[in-house]
């Protein structure tokens, strides 16, 4: 079909720039099962173990981080999320492709026609047709089918994003077939519930909200009782993690009643003020909090994104179509005031911050430690590199900052964050950068070369540490139920 790759490009050592590393990886990584406790996979694809019409559907629908280089690469919009038929538009990607070296979709593009495809070539528009036809064909295949992917990859559980009005439907469905061992629980991420900017919008999602909850939400204590019925749910159904995506934490001094005043002001469809909606966003977020803790729940908080910056283009597209970018909050006064708000009140529970602005790494590692307490191992944890830092770089400088101002051997380790069933070939992405960051110190005599003992962290941060944390209902760590070696 064209080119073979290189044999030192993405060969078995990629990543792996020495001895130590390489032990690491192939006798401790590359077999660990995968927990992907963050993702924003449909859950009705897998329910219906749904079969990919082609690869244009699978690999570029909905992939953002491809919408975006071939928009930089001068690609008509037609090509990408318009109208033109899906051939034409995975033409346009492998016209694209040679020229986007050094950014990371250039490795996860042949990572992911290597797994599951087999596919060992780079791609370019001479090769595109063939190798277009070539996952096609596989495609149609009962082995990659949506259930196919997910155990080719040895994904054990999947977490989705989901919002407290869903039904789980799909959940239930997956769960009440025998035949599919992968666990699929939902996450909570209560983000419409405390989006009141725009009151018309905000009004219709608290009816459907309401309507899930079997609740009337007329005043603020209708609202909580509607999100604590549902966590409830959630609950029964498996879910034990929450999910925030903010720009910041807000936690301005609020009470019941000023949260009160401002909720029914923009229920009835008044526009509140900026220091109104702050407010209230503190108050109902504190309020999950609380329910986080309640149930033992892990609360996971996305921060620093700043979202839908281009209004021409938005306006067509629509959102979560590449237009945002990395904020420059300030994050540290808010979010610590929030985490000790509940550390005073003794219900902070399991948390997860993830940083989108990486010159705040360093400041994020070091908020985690201020509130561990030794009731959890790794109770708060710094988040794996997320969105523009999930890359060689950002990876690394996030496992640096969390080695240097925590506990790299209590961290729950790598998430797809994707909306692709392709993308699990990032784990290994990230277990080889892990290995290689431990072989690099141990060539340097920076950590000894103790390998069952380091072997053993690394399988943890693998699959081990999210397993234990988490406490999903079927998912079991690989080496019992202690932590280390």
């Amino acid at each position: 079909m064209g080119a073979t790759m290189a044999s030192d490009f993405l060969g078995e050592h990629f990543l792996l720039s020495n001895d130590a590393a390489r032990r690491l990886y192939f006798d401790y990584a590359r077999a660990m099962p995968i927990f992907d406790y963050h993702c924003h996979l449909p859950p009705e694809q897998i329910a219906d173990n749904h079969r990919f019409a082609n690869l244009t559907e699978v690999w570029l629908g909905g992939d953002h981080y491809k919408w975006r280089v071939m928009r930089a690469l001068g690609v008509d919009e037609a090509l990408i999320t318009g109208a033109a038929d899906d051939r034409a538009k995975f033409r346009a990607w492998a016209e694209v492709v040679p020229f986007t070296i050094r950014n990371p979709v250039y490795h996860w593009t042949h990572m992911e026609l290597r797994r599951p495809f087999g596919i060992d070539e780079l791609l370019s528009p001479a090769n595109a047709d063939a190798i277009y036809d070539r996952c096609n064909e596989l495609l149609a295949t009962d082995a990659l089918r949506v259930r196919g992917l997910l155990e080719e990859f040895d994904v054990r559980a999947v977490c989705t994003t989901d919002d407290p009005a869903d039904d789980l439907a799909a959940h239930r469905r997956i769960a009440a077939d025998p035949a599919f061992s992968v666990i699929v629980a939902p996450a909570f991420r209560p983000d419409k519930a405390m989006a009141g900017a725009d009151p018309a919008a905000y009004n219709a999602y608290l009816d459907q909200l309401g309507a899930a909850a079997g609740i009337d939400i007329a005043g603020y204590d209708d609202l909580l009782q509607a999100l604590e019925r549902r966590h409830a749910w959630f609950h029964e159904q498996g879910c034990r993690l929450s999910d925030h995506g903010l720009e910041e934490i807000h936690a301005d001094p609020f009470t019941a009643a000023d949260a009160a005043a401002a909720f029914a002001k923009v229920r009835a469809g008044t526009p509140l003020a900026t220091s109104e909606l702050r407010m209230l966003q503190s108050a109902l977020l504190y309020e999950l909090a609380l329910m986080d803790a309640a149930r033992g729940w892990a609360q996971q908080f996305h921060l620093g994104v700043l979202r839908g910056l281009n209004t021409r283009l938005g306006s067509v597209v629509g959102p979560d179509s590449g237009f945002d970018t990395i904020g420059d909050m300030a994050q540290a006064r808010s979010l610590a005031r929030f985490l000790d708000h509940l550390d005073r009140d003794g219900r902070l529970a399991k948390t997860i911050l993830y940083n989108l602005n990486p010159s705040d790494n360093d400041l994020m590692a070091a908020m985690i430690g201020t509130f561990q307490d030794g009731t959890v191992r790794g109770k708060m944890q710094f988040g794996t590199a997320w969105w523009f830092n999930d890359q060689i770089d950002g990876m690394r400088a996030q496992m640096a900052a969390l080695s240097n101002s925590g506990v790299i051997s209590a961290f729950v380790g790598m998430v797809t964050d994707s909306r692709s069933f392709l993308s699990y070939p990032r784990h290994d992405y990230f277990r080889r950068l892990l290995c290689g960051l431990f072989g690099d110190d141990i060539e340097l005599g920076v950590l000894p070369a103790d390998y069952p003992h380091l072997g053993g962290i690394v399988q943890d941060i693998c699959f081990d540490n999210a397993a234990r944390y988490f406490g999903v209902p079927g998912v079991v760590p690989t080496r019992g139920a202690g932590g280390g070696a």
